[in-house]
């Protein structure tokens, strides 16, 4: 969610420039402040930054994206087990393999149910005794390498309408995979008909991420907090798992700007107020997609849905149960529209206090959170402000 100025919305940021009345009103009664989510010297990505968010320091639990993932899907990975994120992204159709661009990181978005289609088809063709494919979520899957190696891979994502030649894996037998997987693809019946409709073709294959298998302290015994996980992306839900967070899994929720908002809203409700758990992470993918695909309506469209469809419904059902309770807001990571990637830039947060009649002069944005001087440097630490005070600083 958390971006640049933007000549074209008047120097202002999305956050800026969304109608978001129910975070306005959230923020005037809140704590404002800007918190660093990347330890210095890790990549903005979201694996580290969401587990900074929920309280685990990634310089001591990182051990790469994939794993988590892994948790995610159910795979049992073993010690010499190495876990690899398996995009489906649309390369461009001139040239050799090493000479095409790539075009789109998600295949247009494409559905898991299409994308299950098509992994079967590079399983089918490339799955042997070192190499297992599993799907995941939309364009997002997983490959496990048997007795692997954590090998240098590039983000699809970093590299948007670039000739892929250079980024390739240098191990061959990965570089190998992905290229046969543009022959196994590009003319299959499913990208032709997704061509006809005008569609990115999901053409080829694309290996990153890296890990070996995590190894996270219960989330209920780092905080004494029943804790529980509403997500639509694999990776998110695998950081519960790996915190022995309950995954709740809420029908419509897809990770795009389209996804189900208040079938997760309402799921967080029922979790707080009817199922006995203290704390909800609830995860809204859309502004990052929209920053990834440098559209600034949907991204500014993905943050007033998150106001009125999420933190409006979950505010309002709290506050008419007659419990106390508190709310934190904020982005994991900026994606910012002119770059389309992630940066490790620190990012604003909102912390609500039902019980606070303070009235505050800073709103929830970008520029006014680096107004505050209210600094988190840590940002594994945030989550001990969430459950630490009886009263805001």
């Amino acid at each position: 969610m958390a971006d640049e100025l933007i000549p074209m919305l008047g120097d202002k940021t999305p956050l800026m420039a969304a109608k978001t009345p129910c975070i306005d009103a959230l923020a005037k009664k809140s704590e404002i402040g800007l918190v660093h989510t990347i330890p210095k010297g890790m990549k903005p990505g979201s694996d580290t930054a969401n587990l900074s968010v929920l309280g685990y320091d990634p310089a001591k639990y990182y051990t790469g994206r994939s794993p988590l993932e892994a948790l995610s899907i159910g795979v049992d990975m073993k010690e010499t087990d190495v876990a690899l994120r398996c995009n489906i992204v649309t390369l461009s159709g001139e040239g050799s393999y090493e000479d095409k661009t790539i075009i789109d990181h998600s295949s247009g978005e494409i559905s898991t149910e299409d994308a299950a289609v098509l992994i079967e088809a590079v399983r089918k063709e490339l799955e042997n005794d070192d190499y297992r494919f599993y799907v995941g979520t939309s364009y997002r899957h997983l490959t496990i390498w048997r007795n692997g190696q954590v090998v240098p891979l590039t983000e699809p994502h970093d590299i948007l309408g670039s000739r892929i030649g250079k980024y390739l894996p240098k191990d061959d037998r990965l570089r190998d995979m992905m290229i046969r997987s543009y022959d196994i693809l590009n003319n299959h019946p499913l990208n032709i008909e997704r061509s006809k409709k005008g569609l990115n073709k999901a053409n080829s294959i694309w290996f990153w991420g890296a890990g070996t298998r995590p190894a996270l302290i219960s989330f209920e015994e780092k905080y004494n907090k029943k804790g529980a996980m509403i997500s639509a992306v694999d990776l998110l839900k695998g950081i519960a798992v790996g915190a022995g967070m309950k995954v709740i899994n809420v029908p419509g929720a897809n990770g795009t700007l389209h996804t189900n908002y208040e079938g997760k809203a309402n799921a967080a409700l029922d979790a707080l107020l009817k199922d006995g758990y203290d704390f909800v992470y609830v995860h809204v993918e859309a502004p990052d997609e929209m920053g990834h695909q440098g559209n600034i309506e949907n991204k500014i469209k993905a943050i007033e849905y998150l106001d009125d469809r999420i933190i409006r419904i979950i505010a309002e059902g709290m506050e008419k149960s007659g419990k106390d309770f508190r709310m934190l807001i904020l982005p994991d990571h900026p994606t910012p529209i002119s770059r389309r990637t992630h940066t490790a830039d620190p990012v604003p947060f909102l912390l609500y206090d039902s019980r606070t009649d303070k009235i505050n002069r800073f709103s929830f944005n970008e520029l006014d959170a680096i107004c505050s001087g209210n600094e988190v440097l840590k940002g594994h630490t945030l989550m001990d402000k969430l459950f630490g005070n009886d009263e805001l600083e």
